[in-house]
């Protein structure tokens, strides 16, 4: 089975560096391999397993068209998921995680059409008619908004999954995906607690081209399924369109039948009126020969004999 990830590359990103000795959690002894003066290394070859796993899943999940939440606040990912996110069109979070995102949902949703009413009354001259200063502050209120739910403009209902860097930083967001049973994927360093994570990365959530090598990966594995839910689309859709095309030709083959049937009624029924009309015609029109009378012959009586 072909690897997304080997050994070497997870190595050269730095993935492998763990925190201090005296910061690591007891829950990520599994994932570690050794201690070297004082820092901890994390086993590379389970990492490539887990990250094996979490693709594989967020495949599926993309496949079944279902939005996947990628969040990175911290200064070295910001970039890295916001540009990875935006290249498979799902939503991500990298300014601020606003406390009940996922939990009071319809509150942020109201917030998203708030922005929107902004726009739309720039587009249809409405915002001209306030003052100055009355534009100044809806323009600001506008950014504030961008600024923060900008990237999840499109995230019309709770997503299908959670994706996180650094799950110590974003407890708050792992906290909220727990309590709505959202699965969680994330990159777990030595010093965070794997338990409330249902697909573990154990690696370097600090390094830039740890977090970069991964979630482009992973990027990689949502394309996929985002490819193949397009490819089977296509693929109904010729099938349904070969389906209505053959009920159209079965109906007009139908309907070419009946219409022969019908014309074939029509010409039989023709003929079959037509027919007395000819013998009537016949009766009043045209004279039957007289039958010939038999001729009969006068048989002459032999002569009497004269008696002497």
């Amino acid at each position: 089975m072909t690897t997304r990830t080997n050994f070497e590359q997870l190595l050269e990103a730095g993935s492998h560096f763990g925190h201090l000795k005296s910061k690591w959690n007891p829950h990520m002894a599994p994932f570690i391999f050794t201690e070297k003066k004082g820092i901890h290394i994390i086993d590379l070859h389970k990492t490539v397993v887990k990250i094996d796993e979490a693709a594989a899943a967020m495949k599926q999940i993309a496949k079944s068209g279902k939005k996947i939440l990628f969040v990175s606040t911290k200064k070295q990912g910001q970039d890295i998921v916001s540009t990875h996110a935006t290249s498979i069109g799902m939503p991500y979070v990298t300014e601020r995680w606003s406390g009940g995102m996922l939990t009071n949902f319809g509150t942020i949703r109201k917030a998203i059409r708030k922005m929107t009413q902004i726009d739309k009354m720039g587009e249809d001259g409405t915002l001209a008619i306030l003052s100055k200063r009355e534009r100044l502050q809806v323009s600001r209120q506008r950014d504030k908004l961008d600024k923060i739910l900008g990237s999840i403009v499109d995230m019309t209902r709770l997503p299908a999954a959670i994706f996180i860097v650094d799950i110590r930083k974003e407890h708050i967001a792992l906290a909220e995906a727990r309590k709505l049973k959202i699965p969680v994927f994330a990159i777990v360093d030595t010093n965070s607690d794997p338990r409330n994570v249902d697909f573990v990365i154990p690696a370097n959530d600090d390094a830039t081209k740890s977090i970069d090598l991964i979630t482009r990966t992973l990027a990689e594995a949502v394309a996929e399924g985002l490819n193949e839910r397009k490819a089977d689309k296509t693929e109904a859709d010729a099938k349904a369109q070969q389906r209505e095309e053959a009920k159209a030709a079965e109906a007009k083959a139908e309907a070419e039948k009946a219409e022969a049937e019908k014309a074939a009624v029509i010409a039989a029924g023709t003929e079959a009126a037509a027919k007395p009309k000819a013998d009537a015609g016949s009766e009043a029109g045209e004279v039957k020969p007289k039958r010939a009378r038999k001729k009969v012959t006068k048989v002459e009586k032999p002569a009497e004999v004269k008696k002497d």
